[in-house]
């Protein structure tokens, strides 16, 4: 199998096959992120893929899911992307979902009938690093998009039927924009209503923009309490029947379908933390991750 590091794949989606169609990230900008830093983007020859399903085809030739790599493969263009997901077929003939995380802005150069095309050969569900719903803040961490792009690309997806989750960074305003940040996103959010909306916490890791602007002085971090009401904001505010899932460090369990039936029961385990949580033990956990 041919991988360029770093291999990231999605938790929550089966974890094998995996089968790299694209190598680094188009845009690469965001001032939080540093994963691709050091990876030239450029869509996976051909002919590797085809290697690959070769391989998976005398290993796993029942695989019924697959996940797509690397950062986002959706950027191609349809007559690009198209011939991929037929090889895939071809070499897996029982496959049934594809998975693969993008940009929103990947999502405009094509329209709903080609995604409907797309789906068709089993492109199921997408991950969507949206991160915020907040045009200031889209604009501070340089997503490369707005929020009226988050809708509307959202809206071709849905009239698709593909399924896509959403991601909200908590913290990434800072202290700056937080409440902003937490409500405008909440309302974008339950506008294009997703099936998934994951939330994970800002770290400052190094060789970031962003912690280089801390270092300055000119973007103020939230701390760990402030995180909580943060995230805590922004779930009063989200009316969508998601699944929920969340990778703050707090030890409650916040994760899990039918979000709007357990929206109070998390909102009162966020109470609490926010009253009686040890702020120390979790700030350690966030100084001690490795990637985002």
């Amino acid at each position: 199998m041919h991988f360029t590091e770093p291999v990231y794949r999605n938790p929550y989606w089966p974890t094998f096959p995996l089968l790299q169609v694209t190598q680094g990230c188009t845009h690469n900008r965001c001032k939080f992120c540093t994963m691709y830093k050091d990876v030239r983007f450029r869509p996976q020859p051909m002919e590797l893929i085809e290697d690959d399903l070769k391989e998976l085809a005398s290993i796993a030739p029942h695989a019924k899911t697959i996940q797509l790599l690397s950062a986002n493969p959706l950027v191609m263009t349809y007559n690009k992307f198209r011939p991929i997901l037929e090889k895939i077929n071809e070499y897996l003939p029982e496959i049934e979902y594809i998975y693969t995380q993008t940009r929103v802005s990947d999502l405009k150069n094509k329209t709903v009938e080609e995604l409907e095309s797309l789906k068709e050969l089993g492109l199921r569900e997408i991950s969507l690093g949206v991160e915020s719903g907040d045009d200031w803040t889209l604009k501070r961490v340089n997503k490369g998009y707005t929020s009226q792009d988050i809708i509307e690309q959202c809206a071709k997806l849905t009239d698709a039927g593909i399924d896509f989750w959403m991601s909200f960074l908590n913290g990434v305003a800072g202290k700056e924009h937080s409440m902003d940040h937490a409500i405008n996103s909440a309302e974008i959010f339950s506008q294009c209503d997703p099936m998934l909306v994951g939330t994970g916490g800002l770290t400052l890791f190094p060789g970031t923009p962003l912690l280089e602007e801390a270092q300055k002085g000119e973007f103020t971090p939230l701390t760990e309490k402030e995180m909580l009401i943060e995230l805590k904001t922004f779930v009063e505010h989200l009316t969508c029947d998601c699944r929920f899932i969340t990778h703050h460090t707090v030890s409650a369990s916040l994760s899990g379908p039918n979000f709007l039936d357990r929206k109070d029961e998390i909102i009162t385990i966020l109470n609490n933390e926010i009253e009686h949580g040890d702020m120390g033990r979790y700030a350690e956990i966030r100084r001690n991750k490795q990637s985002l």
